[in-house]
C-alpha cells in the first residue's frame, strides 16, 4: 500500500468525538477554562464543554458538563446553536457542537469570584475585545468560534441604487442618504445591485471608516467600470470589508457544480480559494446542506471561514411580496441544520432580536428598519 493510501487509511480509522461546547457569557465577559499540559492540546485555554455521551443530545450534554464542570445551571437560560465544526489534529478528529449561553446577572455575580472548576481546572473570566484579539491561545478547533463571537446583533442592509431612480443623480443620492443614515460602527452589506456603479462601496467606506462592510462576491472579480476608475478608492484593498456575501443563486451553482449523488468530490474553484470570510444566502435545506460543505471543505483547507448564512425570508416582505415566508417554526427547524450561525432577515425589526435568539438565530438584518 502506498504512502498516500496508507494515510487515507488512518484518516478514515481515526476516533471521531463528538464535543459540546458552551460559550458563556455576561455582557463583554466571557468564561474560559486552562487545560492541563497532560491533557490533549494542553496548556491552552478552551470554552466549557465535554463528549456527548451516548444517547445523549448537544444540548443535554453542553447542560450536563457545564454543572459538572462549573456548578452553573443554564437549563433555563437562553441557549443560541452557533455552529458545528469538524477538526482533524491528526490522531484524533472532533466534532463540536457550539452553543452560546448568556449567564443572568445573577448566575454571573455568584460565579464570577470562582477561579477553579469542580474538577480542579482554573476558570477566568476574559474581556470580549482580548478573546477577539487573539490574548487567549486556544486549541486549532476552537479558533473559527472567535469569528463567530464577532458578529454584531444587527446587520444594516443598504438600498439598491433603483431606490433612488428617480432622483437626477441616483448615485449621489444613494451615497449621500447611507452616509448620513448608518449609525456609528455598524456592520454593513453594501448591496448596489448595479455593476456600474461599484464604486460607490468604496467611496461609502471611504466617508464612513467606522463601518464594517460585507460586500458581493462577485465584486472581487470586477474592475471598476467608470472611466476615472483609477482616482477612486479600492474597494478590494479595504480593510473594512470583514466578509465577502454569496448569493443562494451562487452557492447552488457551485454546490450542483461540483457534487453529485454518486461521489464526494470537488473542483477547485475561486469559492475553495478565496481569501476572506463568507457570509452566504440560504432559503431552503438543499442551501444548508450547500453552506454546510461549503463550510467544511474551506475549514479542511484551512481557509476563513463561513462566519454566518442569512436565512431568509422569515415573514413577509416589501422587496419580495410574492415569495412565500418560512414563518418562524420552520425558518427554527432550518437553523437547527446549519453549522455556522444564522442570521434572521426578511420583514425583521432590531426590536426583534430575542424572538430570533429563541429560534436559533444570532443576529437580525434589514434595510428599511436598520437604516
Amino acid at each position: 500500500m502506498s504512502d498516500a493510501a496508507n494515510k487515507s487509511a488512518k484518516h478514515e480509522q481515526a476516533i471521531i468525538v463528538n464535543v459540546a461546547i458552551a460559550v458563556i457569557y455576561h455582557k463583554e465577559q466571557y468564561l474560559l477554562g486552562f487545560r492541563h499540559a497532560a491533557q490533549h492540546q494542553g496548556n491552552r485555554y478552551e470554552f466549557v464543554g465535554g463528549k456527548i455521551d451516548t444517547n445523549e443530545s448537544a444540548e443535554q450534554a453542553v447542560i450536563r458538563e457545564v454543572a459538572e464542570e462549573t456548578g452553573i445551571a443554564i437549563q433555563d437560560n437562553t441557549m443560541v446553536k452557533l455552529g458545528r465544526l469538524h477538526h482533524d489534529y491528526g490522531d484524533k478528529q472532533v466534532s463540536l457542537a457550539v452553543y452560546k449561553i448568556e449567564l443572568t446577572a445573577a448566575q454571573y455575580k455568584q460565579h464570577k469570584p470562582c477561579q477553579h472548576g469542580l474538577e480542579g481546572q482554573a476558570l477566568a473570566w476574559v474581556d470580549k475585545g482580548d478573546l477577539l484579539a487573539g490574548k487567549y491561545h486556544l486549541p486549532a478547533a476552537n479558533k473559527t468560534i472567535l469569528t463567530w463571537l464577532s458578529l454584531p446583533t444587527n446587520i444594516a442592509i443598504t438600498y439598491p441604487l433603483a431606490h433612488f431612480s428617480a432622483h437626477p443623480d441616483p448615485a449621489a443620492a444613494w451615497l449621500q442618504y447611507h452616509q448620513e443614515t448608518l449609525a456609528a460602527d455598524t456592520w454593513i452589506y453594501i448591496r448596489i445591485k448595479d455593476t456600474g456603479a461599484k464604486n460607490l462601496a468604496a467611496q461609502l467606506m471611504d466617508i464612513r471608516p467606522d463601518i464594517l462592510a460585507i460586500v458581493p462576491e462577485q465584486d472581487e472579480r470586477q474592475s471598476l467600470t467608470t472611466e476615472d476608475s483609477t482616482k477612486m478608492p479600492d474597494v478590494n484593498a479595504s480593510e473594512q470589508i470583514v466578509a465577502n456575501h454569496l448569493t443562494h443563486a451562487a452557492l447552488m451553482q457551485w454546490f450542483d457544480g461540483n457534487f453529485d449523488s454518486n461521489k464526494d468530490a470537488f473542483a477547485s474553484d475561486q469559492l475553495l480559494s478565496h481569501d476572506r470570510p463568507l457570509i452566504v444566502s440560504c432559503h431552503d435545506i438543499a442551501s444548508i446542506r450547500a453552506a454546510n460543505k461549503l463550510a467544511n471543505l474551506r475549514l479542511q483547507q484551512v481557509l476563513p471561514p463561513v462566519i454566518a448564512a442569512f436565512l431568509s425570508p422569515i415573514l413577509a416582505t416589501q422587496t419580495h411580496p410574492n415569495t412565500e415566508p418560512l414563518g418562524w417554526e420552520s425558518w427554527s427547524v432550518l437553523a437547527q441544520l446549519a453549522d455556522m450561525p444564522i442570521i434572521g432577515l426578511g420583514g425583521l425589526s432590531p426590536a426583534m432580536i430575542d424572538q430570533v435568539l429563541a429560534h436559533g438565530g444570532v443576529s437580525v438584518a434589514g434595510i428599511r428598519e436598520f437604516l
